[in-house]
């Protein structure tokens, strides 16, 4: 199920007025529905249910009293209401007036970082046969915070419900968040994120709500869809009220703005914030952080990934943006997939980091192993973006259900197989051998023949996709940046799927650097190890150190160094035996003789040269016809022994 925000837990509704304008009078009519005979000089604080209440929220009312309580007393219950009626009596000028010389002022005083809504009440309706409510909406000009008036008589009981109703809506559904009475329109906070609202629910992209879109937005905000008939009276009003509110007989962006300036006009208030508080908003229409950031543990040894749910959505919103079709995103489409999140995703250098094309825009390729990248990396930043595009909506789920936690490393080992998709390599090794490049490699297209050399630094990793016995994998190459050997490795640094250590074939200084490195940080660990020969295409010099890069390999037991060049055809198979290796780590040893066995053909010249070099061959031609008739003539003779010997064996018998 969708997250649901928790509306205030309790309503604190505080009435305040200058003595004898009714205060008590009204809380006792509320609560006996009758008009007391005898009145306190205070009501006691009084708990209604949230059962009887229309919005299902407790609300506690509070009465205030100038004999009983102090100033002190007064100030301390003004800070803690959550809304403040502020009554007066429409038979005296002088309540009436010190509501806006006294009462809102010192209201304002104690609310200095946030506006406390106000209902201002007109008491005592029965004695008049006039309305002081004209008078009013001048104050509510210039109060901001005053979100409704209402005349009423305790006596009577004319309007008491609805003065409480008033009173709890306004802290439930306040409307100066959503609208501006001076200037008679949505707030900008409140279009900006209605605009938003209509993006996510714009499946099409053609800026407008279809009869579809209409009812899946219905439903999904109020839990049923539209009735034929009400959406023919929607649009009717929008044609009668506005010119462009309808196109092509669906509903425009500025006619679904129309209609929420209209509800509020109306006081249907809670309409825009069952939508506002659907998508995620809270009272002060940002989205809440437990909207953006669901709780997920990840236990010690974990990892996150995209799920099946998560990796469809978000190749949905790919094929959504991607209007032409070139499985890439221009910057204008870049830009309008991510136009419902405050800024894009990704930084601006994301093209050096994951597949591009061509033109340097991110392929889809490219766009799901940011994804991927990001939600092993930065868990809470991917939640959020998935909300800001509409995940929760879309799916009727929480984000959690767009990533799923691997099984730990421990239970990989033992079992002798990764059940990860996403793998982690960190690239070491010393300055100019090669490393980055290394790197950028393997973003490369396969057709590139010119690879960019002269970019200016390097990113900190790259991204893409590897086939690893036909399935799909995603690894990650993090260059890990270590000056000296003497240098410590931080733990975040060493632990890893698999490692790549690379030196440069033409430095005789080289190749000390990864020993070492290798000897201090993974020769007693399980994790896998990758020796890579840079920078192959220069004349190959000799190591100085104990031990050159082929005999220690074959010390250590792991793979010979590996030949790499950054300079002509890509050369992918050094990448997929790094994957190869994360995914079944505890079988690297036998994982090294699979990826390097030669073809049969290989294999038998191979055998056929090793034993003719022994001299167990014969280079004579007809000495292989004698050896070829003595082989057909022992097994002629061995089949006749055979058969003699079941004869004698039956006849005995």
């Amino acid at each position: 199920m969708v997250v649901k925000l928790p509306l205030k837990r309790n309503v604190r509704i505080l009435l305040v007025g200058d003595r004898g304008v009714g205060k008590t009078s009204l809380i006792l009519s509320l609560v006996s529905e009758e008009f007391p005979e005898t009145v306190p000089a205070k009501a006691e604080e009084i708990t209604i249910p949230a059962d009887v209440t229309p919005e299902q929220v407790p609300t506690n009312i509070v009465d205030y009293s100038t004999i009983e309580q102090t100033d002190d007393q007064l100030n301390d219950q003004i800070k803690r209401a959550s809304v403040i009626c502020v009554v007066y009596a429409v038979d005296n000028d002088d309540s009436l007036d010190r509501v806006s010389t006294y009462w809102l002022p010192l209201i304002r005083q104690h609310h200095p970082d946030y506006t406390c809504p106000v209902v201002l009440v007109g008491n005592k309706i029965d004695l008049v046969d006039y309305s002081t409510i004209e008078g009013v909406y001048a104050l509510m000009e210039d109060y901001a915070e005053i979100e409704t008036c209402i005349e009423c008589s305790a006596k009577t009981l004319k309007n008491i419900s609805e003065m409480f109703y008033y009173a709890q809506k306004a802290v439930l559904h306040p409307t100066g968040p959503l609208y501006n009475v001076e200037k008679a329109d949505l707030t900008e906070g409140c279009q900006k994120a209605l605009i938003r609202i209509f993006k996510i629910c714009d499946i099409d992209n053609d800026g407008l709500l279809n009869d579809i879109e209409l009812n899946n937005f219905q439903s999904r905000c109020f839990n049923a869809p539209l009735q034929p008939q009400v959406l023919d009276d929607v649009k009717g009003v929008l044609r009668k009220n506005l010119d462009d509110g309808i196109h092509h007989n669906s509903v425009t962006l500025k006619g679904f703005l129309y209609l929420h300036s209209l509800f509020i006009q109306r006081g249907r208030n809670e309409t825009t914030w069952t939508v506002l508080r659907k998508f995620g908003y809270n009272d002060n229409l940002h989205v809440s952080k437990d909207y953006l950031f669901p709780l997920l543990k990840v236990p010690s040894g974990c990892t996150t990934e995209l799920s099946y749910r998560g990796q469809q959505f978000l190749s949905h919103m790919f094929e959504r943006y991607d209007k032409d079709r070139d499985q890439a995103l221009s910057p204008r489409e870049y830009e309008d997939l991510f136009s419902t999140c405050p800024t894009p995703a990704w930084a601006s250098d994301v093209s050096a980091m994951v597949p591009t094309n061509e033109r340097g825009w991110i392929t889809y390729q490219g766009y799901m192993c940011q994804w991927a990248l990001m939600t092993l990396v930065d868990l809470p930043r991917a939640f959020e973006y998935l909300a800001y595009l509409g995940y929760n909506i879309y799916e009727n789920d929480c984000q959690v259900t767009a990533v799923q936690v691997t099984r730990e490393k421990k239970l990989d080992l033992a079992k002798k197989q990764s059940s990860r998709n996403v793998y982690q390599c960190h690239v070491i090794g010393p300055a100019s051998s090669g490393k980055s490049l290394f790197c950028r490699n393997f973003i490369r297209s396969p057709t590139d023949k010119n690879p960019r050399v002269d970019i200016t630094g390097s990113p900190n990793c790259t991204v893409n996709m590897v086939q690893v016995y036909g399935q799909d994998k995603i690894m990650v190459l993090r260059d890990i940046n270590v000056r000296n050997v003497s240098d410590p490795l931080l733990p975040h640094e060493v632990q890893c799927d698999v490692a790549c250590l690379v030196y440069d074939v033409s430095n005789p200084k080289s190749f000390e650097y990864i020993a070492r490195i290798y000897i201090k940080y993974f020769a007693e660990s399980k994790i896998p190890v990758l020796v890579v020969a840079g920078k192959s295409d220069l004349p190959e010099e000799k190591q100085d150190y104990l031990l050159q890069p082929q005999a220690f390999c074959e010390k250590y037991r792991i793979l010979p160094p590996q030949p790499f060049s950054a300079k002509g055809h890509v050369r992918k198979d050094v990448y997929v035996k790094l994957a190869t290796m994360a995914a079944f780590p505890p079988l690297r040893r036998m994982v090294h003789m699979l990826l390097l066995r030669p073809q049969p053909s290989e294999w038998f010249n191979q055998f056929y040269r090793n034993i003719r070099n022994f001299g167990l061959v014969p280079t004579d031609t007809t000495a292989w016809w004698k050896a070829g008739i003595g082989i057909a003539i022992a097994t002629a003779f061995g089949f006749f022994v055979v058969k003699v010997l079941n004869t004698t064996e039956r006849v005995l018998r």
